[in-house]
């Protein structure tokens, strides 16, 4: 009698998570509230204004005017997916960002975040850090399994992002798409839900006020407390 075929391991009790809510989802620094073009381009074309060179990397962009941004807008969150929310930081009041949940398969357990958009003033922020977070605790908090992160491979950035937010490097696809007339290969990054305890401990250890000097400097990096947690790292990081 031959061996049978190999499984992976069962999973007990597996409902389908629900799909992610048109509310606001709030933290300590920033809050995300359902993208709008009525409440949010002018306050986002504004912050965007300060620097083109945020659109590089995304399929669309940058936009001539608000009216321009405000079609986009509408045009983007007409559907289910993706789902789009504006970044308020609770320092300023001002919508300075964007993020979306997309990809969303609730059959699967599998949820992508992705259309990052962060303006100049918003990047390097506890606000924006902590903007990904509540989005990655949503996904596993709601039941998903796995959180992906997917971008140009050479967006140094954006794979720095993933790492530093405990990401595991899962390969790069090449030629995956055309965006703006040029090649796109495609990194691709994830954490499962088995990490997100250690994960949601390193955000609440990083986010922590006690974290930070009086200047606003960091004490413990982000990425050396999420090292730990990842699978494999990216080999263009170092």
């Amino acid at each position: 009698m031959t061996d049978p075929a190999p499984l992976g391991p069962r999973v007990p009790g597996w409902r389908p998570p629900p799909r992610p809510p048109r509310q606001a989802l709030t933290g300590r620094y920033v809050t995300l509230e359902p993208l709008s073009a009525e409440a949010h381009a002018a306050e986002l074309h504004r912050a965007n204004s300060a620097d083109a060179a945020i659109w590089t990397y995304l399929p669309y962009g940058p936009y001539a005017d608000e009216t321009a941004f405000a079609a986009w807008m509408r045009g983007a969150t007409a559907g289910e997916d993706p789902v789009f929310y504006a970044v308020r930081p609770a320092a300023t009041g001002r919508a300075e960002g964007v993020l979306s949940f997309l990809r969303i398969a609730p059959e699967a357990g599998s949820i992508e975040i992705g259309h990052v958009n962060f303006s100049a003033g918003l990047q390097r922020s506890r606000a924006a850090t902590e903007a990904l977070t509540l989005a990655v605790g949503w996904a596993f908090e709601a039941g998903y399994r796995r959180v992906e992160w997917k971008c140009n491979a050479l967006n140094l950035a954006s794979r720095r992002a993933a790492q530093r937010l405990g990401l595991s490097y899962e390969g790069v696809f090449r030629q995956q798409s055309v965006v703006k007339g040029r090649n796109r290969d495609t990194a691709w990054f994830a954490a499962v839900d088995g990490e997100w305890p250690a994960l949601k401990a390193a955000y609440r250890a990083w986010l922590d006020p006690a974290n930070f000097d009086a200047e606003g400097r960091q004490r413990v990096a982000l990425g050396a407390l999420t090292a730990p947690v990842r699978a494999a790292s990216d080999p263009m990081l170092g």
